[in-house]
């Protein structure tokens, strides 16, 4: 079995740039990426538009250029493979680690094709494939969407989105321009405050003149295959309904944090236990890297943010002898 000085668990833009680190460190490296390379990117909307600007997402000192002041979706995707392939990462997508054990300098990383020995181990494994359950009767069916790819499909539909960040801004304002009956459900008083800034004045004003309807301080009570029924500040209100979509965010993988020996700060914030400096969990020679660190607080990292922890990580296991 080879041995490697770090196996890094995910093969997103931050697993990406602990390979790019390890390469610079000198360490010998693999990423094992359960899908395909930047899982989670590929599955974002088809029609994203990056909060960040382009220079803001650059890994690697490859200057990432976009057509526009803020990339798109497939222009990550494109930018993210170049560097890829400018940098000869080690990847292999498809291979989804189920189990880490052992102890540092001798960890043993299974995987669903084999197993790997590490001196290290990086998780930046991010959150996008666990989404957050409303936990209502209905939930399982059909017609209800934890995820969102495309507009065109709702045409002419009565929808319902659940939520009132940037995901269900975004599925209400798509779908309602395809002709779509749009109806927001709110838990707060109103929408997140960190709505994009040029989105923000369209959702407003669509609610404002009735063209999207809106419920706030609302909750989802039970969906059914032709209706829904809304707990609203003035009572019960059933209405037709063809797809829900709960735009409720999403978590890390607990289980597998968990599986490993990984802490949590408590029950409550969910927020693994690390070192701020280093990203060293309580478990010796294993690492956190990106927004896996946040817990439940999925917007407390994001790439711009957290390309850092790839070097601190490095310079670590690099003073430490591997």
């Amino acid at each position: 079995m080879e041995k490697f000085d770090v196996i890094i668990v995910g093969g997103g833009p931050i697993g990406l740039a602990c390979g790019i680190s390890a390469s610079v460190h000198n360490l010998n490296y693999k990423i094992l990426e359960k899908g395909c390379l930047l899982n989670s990117i590929y599955n974002y909307p088809t029609n994203m538009v990056f909060f960040s600007t382009s220079d803001r997402l650059e890994i690697g000192q490859v200057p990432f250029i976009s057509h526009g002041v803020k990339p798109t979706r497939s222009e990550a995707l494109e930018y993210y493979r170049r560097v890829k392939d400018a940098w000869k990462l080690n990847l292999s997508p498809y291979e989804k680690v189920v189990n880490v054990t052992g102890e540092k300098g001798d960890f043993v990383v299974e995987t669903e094709k084999g197993s790997y020995s590490a001196k290290n181990v990086i998780i930046a494994t991010g959150f996008f494939d666990y989404p957050n359950l409303i936990s209502v009767p209905g939930e399982s069916l059909k017609k209800v969407k934890h995820y969102y790819e495309d507009a065109h499909p709702y045409a002419e539909t009565k929808v319902i989105v659940i939520g009132g960040g940037n995901s269900a801004v975004d599925v209400a304002l798509e779908t309602f321009r395809r002709s779509a009956e749009v109806t927001m459900v709110v838990r707060k008083n109103k929408l997140d405050e960190n709505v994009k800034y040029w989105v923000k004045p369209d959702i407003e004003n669509r609610i404002a003149e009735g063209a999207i309807k809106a419920h706030f301080n609302s909750y989802i009570k039970e969906i059914r295959e032709d209706s829904v029924d809304i707990l609203t500040p003035e009572g019960n209100l059933t209405l037709e309904n063809d797809f829900v979509f709960a735009m409720t965010g999403y978590h890390p993988d607990y289980r597998f944090l968990k599986n490993i020996g990984i802490k949590l700060e408590s029950e409550f914030n969910l927020v693994p236990v690390y070192n701020s400096e280093n990203f060293e969990t309580n478990i010796p020679g294993i690492f956190l890297a990106g927004v896996v660190c946040g817990g439940m607080d999925t917007g407390r990292w994001f790439i711009e943010n957290s390309r850092y922890h790839a070097e601190n990580i490095m310079e670590c296991i690099s003073n430490n002898g591997n």
